[in-house]
């Protein structure tokens, strides 16, 4: 299971208990609709159209609908919407992924938005005054900082519930790819709050995006939407507004995006335009149906919403690689962590019979990947597993087995990498 904060976790069950009875405000969408999305998400689908079987094939291909930059087949693996990054393809990349090889999740369409037309809403009941509003120019006035984090879909790694532990999920079949690692400039986010007069009573900040609204089997979920606790918002949240130091890209939120370090992707809201403060505690489909988890262990309600992601590897290689026999290979990869920098990463060339350390090529540090190597001679020609497993200071290392839930959240499993010896 994930590892939080104390207060993170002290959030997540209040807010569980408060969505159970009643007392938080659905924000944007009858009640009645979110206990559908609910009632689906329990049962290992969705609402036709709003997702499908993760272990449903995907097709490469060079295009997606709605999204905005080159998608070569070599880099992405397109899926409906969304365009992964080939983990092999960051093998010459640095610490920091390149926006032409950043993953692309999107709900609907990448919108097209000029900054100039840009403007940035503030308001609710947990101010103490009226609605605030600014401009691309008023918010690049304001002082900036700069924070290195990675970007990561819950669902990343889904498709080994069903390839690796035979079990049934829903959603997008990533496999690792629905990460990356960006260095983002922007204002604080508590720094715009205080401006707008942010008030001691308020309880949750609910940033919105300005992509169209979702319509699923019938339901308008309305713009894609996801509160945050104050205390999260007053913390380490940024406005962005560069990416790797160039303007953001359509695809990863141009003008402005949310970067929630170390939480699920869904947090990191993209083309945010709106902020509701509010003095009361506030839901939306996307931490009520969507991102909890769902299934055996876990209450029919699902359990609280997700905040925190979990621990990773993955190898710089191409699935069924072909390696050349009694000759000398680097192998390289990447481990995260959402809990805590990466400690140790050690490595089986041998399925998991004798286990190694690797080479951390990076200060780990929190809510960045670490980059590491291992020299590898293999000698017996034929099928091979890599396996790769990180261990983050507090102490948590991967797991042989997942915790299954219905929607394929959260994978942290050690993922069995298959190379041909040649």
């Amino acid at each position: 299971m994930r590892s939080v904060a104390p207060s993170e976790a002290a959030y997540d069950g209040r807010r569980l208990r408060q969505w159970s009875r009643g007392a938080a405000r659905s924000a944007g969408i009858d009640r009645r609709d979110l206990l559908r999305l609910v009632a689906a998400a329990s049962v290992a689908a969705l609402p036709a159209g709003l997702a499908a079987p993760a272990h449903a094939a995907d097709r490469t291909v060079s295009a997606a609908p709605g999204i905005v930059k080159p998608l070569p087949p070599e880099v992405f693996t397109v899926r409906g919407t969304n365009a992964e990054t080939n983990f092999a393809a960051l093998r010459s990349t640095g610490l920091l992924t390149p926006a032409e090889r950043f993953f692309v999740r999107n709900h609907t369409v990448t919108p097209r938005i000029e900054a100039a037309d840009w403007r940035l809403r503030v308001w609710g009941d947990g101010l103490s005054g009226p609605a605030v509003e600014f401009t691309y120019d008023e918010l690049r006035a304001l002082p900036s900082v700069s924070r290195t984090a990675f970007v990561e879909c819950a669902g990343n790694a889904r498709s080994y519930y069903t390839t690796q532990q035979n079990q049934q999920v829903s959603g997008t079949a990533w496999t690792l790819g629905a990460i990356g690692t960006a260095r983002w400039r922007g204002v604080r986010l508590a720094d715009v709050l205080h401006r707008a007069g942010i008030a001691r009573h308020a309880v949750d900040v609910l940033p919105s995006g300005l992509d169209d609204e979702v319509v699923s089997d019938g339901i308008n979920l309305g713009h894609v939407r996801r509160p945050l606790p104050v205390a999260k918002a007053l913390d380490d949240v940024l406005l962005a507004y560069e990416m790797n130091g160039e303007p953001l890209p359509p695809d990863h939120g141009h003008p402005v995006r949310l970067i929630v370090p170390s939480w699920v992707g869904i947090a990191n809201i993209k083309w945010v335009g709106d902020i509701e403060v509010s003095a009361q505690p506030l839901v939306s489909p996307w931490n009520t149906g969507l991102y909890r988890l769902f299934g055996p262990g876990y209450p029919a309600e699902g359990s609280a919403p997700l905040t925190r992601q979990t621990l990773k590897s993955a190898f710089e290689l191409a699935p069924g690689a072909a390696i050349p026999a009694h000759r000398r290979h680097e192998l390289t990869g990447r481990s995260w962590s959402g809990g805590a920098p990466v400690r140790s990463v050690e490595i089986s060339t041998d399925g998991g019979a004798r286990w190694r350390r690797a080479r951390l090529r990076d200060e780990p540090r929190s809510g960045s990947w670490v980059r590491w190597s291992a020299d590898w001679l293999p000698k017996d020609r034929g099928p091979a597993v890599l396996l790769a497993r990180a261990t983050d200071r507090t102490g948590r290392t991967q797991p042989a087995t997942a915790a299954h839930n219905t929607q394929g959240y959260l994978f942290d499993a050690v993922v069995r990498h298959q190379v041909q010896v040649v």
